[in-house]
């Protein structure tokens, strides 16, 4: 570019500033230099390209072509070289490319990961930088994703967690012409260092201990060779599934899960008192204290409710799991809440969207709102220190710590 037109575009983009002008958009001052920048560059990428090789073949220059292009800077046309045997592959802009990558896209894929519809997404561009993209483009542009979501799902994982919890949450998926439940199984773990980590999101049509039993087998297959304190809900087989890939993982069943699912076949009256009594069950000193208290419960309400005591006795084995250890780590693993918790945060990303056109625009939306969350998660779990000092005394050489 030459002095004098450096100087010109100054003197336009000062005079913008001072009298309140955008210097971006169509009529911005920024854009026109944008478009001088590409240029340059494509004729560049085009003198490389024509090298003595591809001059020996007989291929050289074959005019121009336009072509719009979107940037946070505006939307411009630009000029693009062409050559005769059509093998120019431009790198800054590639073909069939309308939107700066490096400009506008990791924008658009920011507001789409925090939840915001193609709608919203391509008015909120159009009033910052007064450029129109149209919902296809959007579409393409967020599809970019894809690949890093498929890298993310199989890359490796530490050999060792001294926690995870897992857990579903449940969506719909239009699929062949009709609205479908998709279960959503997450798997959150605390590693060795003590800080929380998303290692896996897997979709299935339904939740299952058979689903679960392929996660597992797959967290195995990505490296996990040992898993201290598994935390799961009350599903049937469960239990079964994690000690089949991992045999020496203790097992803890949700209590919370395990007194909703009682309290459903409580009649209304009893249902207070009922609260009280189980209280004393999950919330005494220690494991003989429980039992002695699970022993009243059935003496109270046996005959009243055998299958809710049926229930507790059957589970009492991984319900009572937590009983081994000291306060603040019975409160870390006695319920899933962690993972419920991870779960809220995402919902408040996908409550707003209706159902998702297939599995990946889910799964590309879980990942991207994962991201975002991974990155509040700065500090290690609460009394981390203590927890590793009683898990190395509990478990020995299996508690690998990271020093």
């Amino acid at each position: 570019m030459k002095p004098t037109e450096i100087e010109q575009m100054k003197a336009t983009a000062l005079e913008q500033f001072r009298n309140g002008q955008s210097l971006t958009g169509k009529d911005g001052v920024f854009a026109p230099l944008l478009k001088r920048f590409i240029e340059e560059v494509l004729e560049s990428e085009m003198a490389t390209h024509l090298d003595e090789i591809e001059r020996s073949k007989g291929n050289k220059r074959n005019g121009k072509k336009t072509k719009k292009v979107k940037s946070i800077l505006g939307e411009f046309e630009i000029e693009t070289p062409q050559d005769r045997h059509s093998s120019f592959e431009p790198q800054y802009i590639r073909k069939r490319e309308s939107v700066l990558a490096d400009n506008l896209a990791p924008q658009i894929i920011a507001l789409y990961g925090l939840g915001n519809s193609f709608r919203d997404i391509s008015s909120h561009i159009k009033k910052m930088y007064d450029v129109e993209i149209s919902h296809s483009t959007l579409s393409e542009i967020t599809d970019r994703v894809i690949p890093m979501v498929k890298e993310w799902q199989n890359r490796a994982l530490d050999e060792f967690y001294p926690i995870v919890w897992l857990d579903a949450m449940h969506y719909k998926v239009k699929y062949e012409g009709r609205v479908v439940s998709r279960a959503v199984y997450n798997i959150l773990a605390v590693n060795a260092s003590g800080y929380k980590e998303v290692i896996g999101i897997y979709i299935s049509e339904s939740e299952g201990a058979k689903f679960w039993l392929n996660v597992l087998t797959d967290l195995k297959a990505r490296g996990v060779k040992d898993i201290l304190i598994s935390c799961i809900d009350n599903l049937k087989g469960f239990a079964e599934a994690i000690n089949s890939v991992f045999p020496h993982t203790e097992v803890q069943l949700c209590v919370v899960h395990q007194v909703r699912n009682s309290l459903n076949y409580i009649l209304h009256k009893d249902k207070p008192e009922f609260m009280r009594d189980i209280k004393l069950v999950y919330r005494a000193v220690n494991l003989s204290q429980a039992e002695i208290e699970l022993d009243n419960l059935e003496e109270k309400w046996g005959k009243k409710y055998p299958f809710i005591i049926k229930s507790w006795r059957t589970n009492w084995e991984n319900l009572s799991t937590y009983f081994q250890y000291d306060t603040h780590i019975r409160k870390t693993i006695y319920t899933t809440n962690p993972v419920e918790g991870y779960h809220r945060q995402i919902r408040k990303v996908t409550k707003t969207k209706g159902p998702f056109p297939n599995d990946l625009a889910l799964l590309k939306l879980l990942y991207l709102a994962t991201e975002n969350i991974r990155e509040k998660w700065t500090q290690p779990a609460h009394n981390w220190p203590i927890t590793v000092q009683q898990l190395t005394i509990r478990f020995g050489d299996r508690m690998k710590i990271n020093i």
